[in-house]
């Protein structure tokens, strides 16, 4: 079996890794299971280039192959944002409760319906060697009018999707698994990973 590390620290975003490639011939390990204790500065200013800094560098110092993903949530009523910055939004120890606050005063004269956002994900799968490979995965949704829901982690619960009619925060772990960006992103990383060279 080969090992694939999972480039977080976040156990949230582990456990979906190992429910979504269950049955694949991979052992997933995370950065503490390695010993790995540094972190990549997120430099680039897209989620594909944070997610290739980070895959590449785990990749070259575990010397095993490594996957590594940047995602947040994008709101249009503020051009994109908190985009790349959405884990640090605020400063990186501010509570999530604090970020949706400051979220919603600064859309306090945007209209729901204007409040259209979505979660974005890309996914490297990077060699020690520097080949590397990425994908990635959207959900559309709105902000909703106010944080509802205790599953999931981060702005699901702020991110309504209307078709359930349920933020991301109250559909269960399997569901946002099948429809999430990070669940999408993650199909097609499975894929890639079943024909892995």
């Amino acid at each position: 079996m080969r090992v694939l590390l999972v480039a977080t620290t976040n156990q949230h975003k582990l456990e979906e890794y190992r429910a979504i490639f269950k049955d694949l011939p991979y052992q997933l390990c995370s950065l503490t299971d390695l010993h790995l204790d540094f972190d990549v500065e997120e430099t680039g200013t897209t989620f594909q280039e944070n997610a290739e800094l980070k895959a590449l560098a785990y990749a070259r110092a575990a010397g095993v192959l490594s996957l590594a993903d940047d995602s947040g949530i994008a709101i249009d009523a503020l051009g994109g944002a908190p985009g790349v910055y959405s884990a640090r939004f605020a400063g990186v120890d501010t509570p999530y409760p604090e970020r949706f606050r400051i979220l919603y005063d600064q859309l306090r004269d945007v209209p729901p319906v204007q409040r259209t956002a979505r979660f974005l994900c890309v996914i490297t799968i990077a060699e020690p060697s520097g080949y590397h490979q990425s994908v990635e995965g959207s959900i559309e949704g709105l902000i909703a009018d106010v944080p509802r829901g205790d599953n999931g982690f981060g702005y699901d619960p702020i991110f309504f999707v209307p078709e359930l009619g349920m933020t991301t925060a109250e559909i269960s772990p399997e569901q946002k698994n099948q429809i999430s960006h990070r669940g999408r992103a993650a199909v097609k990383a499975r894929a890639l990973l079943e024909n892995w060279p």
